[in-house]
C-alpha cells in the first residue's frame, strides 16, 4: 500500500502541474484575446489566429485537467440515491463507475489517437489564416488524454486494493463522492491560512 500511496501522491503533483500550466496557458491567451480586441477597436488592427490559438488551447488545458479534477473527486455526480446506500455498496459502485468511465475514456482516446495519426500522415493543416499544422494542438490534447487514462487506470487498481486492505472506507478516500465536511474544508481552506 506504500507504494501505491506514493504514485498516487506523485500522479497528484503531476496533476497539479497541469492544472497551473493549463490555467496559465489559458490566462495567456485571454490576455491576447484582450489585446486583439482592443487593436481592432482603437488601431483598427487585428491580430489574426488569436481565437484559433484559443481553441486550441482550451482544448489542451482542458484534458490535461482531468486527472487532477478525478483525483481530488471533483467529478460533478448524481448521488441522492448513492448517499442513502450502505457503504459497501457504496464502495462497489465507486469502483464500477471508475471502470465504466475507463471504458469510456479508453474509446475516446482510441479515436483521439486516430485523429492525430490520420493529421500527422496527411500533414494536414488548420483552414485559417495560420495553417496551423493540426498534430500539434491534437498533440497537447491527446497527451492529457492519455495522462488521464494512466491516472485513471491506476487509481482503479489502488480503489480495488485499498477495497480488500482498509474496506469501503479505503475506497471512499479515493474514488467516492465528497462528504459536506470535506467540501467545507477545502473551501474554508484559504479563509483559515488568512486568519492565521
Amino acid at each position: 500500500m506504500h507504494t501505491l500511496a506514493l504514485i498516487h501522491r506523485t500522479l497528484e503533483r503531476l496533476s497539479v502541474w497541469a492544472v497551473w500550466a493549463g490555467g496559465a496557458a489559458l490566462l495567456l491567451s485571454a490576455i491576447m484575446v484582450t489585446v486583439d480586441v482592443l487593436c481592432r477597436k482603437f488601431l483598427n488592427v487585428t491580430m489574426s489566429g488569436s481565437d484559433e490559438i484559443t481553441g486550441y488551447v482550451f482544448a489542451g488545458a482542458t484534458t490535461w485537467a482531468y486527472a487532477y479534477c478525478l483525483i481530488h473527486r471533483a467529478n460533478i455526480r448524481i448521488d441522492a440515491f448513492y448517499n442513502l446506500m450502505p457503504r459497501g455498496v457504496r464502495a462497489a459502485l465507486d469502483i464500477v463507475g471508475l471502470v465504466l468511465l475507463f471504458v469510456y475514456m479508453a474509446y475516446l482516446t482510441a479515436k483521439a489517437v486516430d485523429v492525430f495519426v490520420s493529421s500527422w500522415v496527411n500533414n494536414s493543416v488548420s483552414v485559417t489564416t495560420l495553417l496551423t499544422p493540426i498534430w500539434i494542438p491534437q498533440l497537447v490534447w491527446l497527451g492529457g488524454l492519455i495522462f488521464f487514462i494512466i491516472t485513471l487506470s491506476f487509481l482503479i487498481i489502488y480503489a480495488v486494493t485499498s477495497f480488500f486492505v482498509e474496506g469501503p472506507a479505503g475506497v471512499q478516500k479515493l474514488a467516492g463522492t465528497r462528504s459536506v465536511q470535506e467540501e467545507i474544508a477545502e473551501e474554508t481552506h484559504g479563509i483559515k491560512e488568512i486568519a492565521n
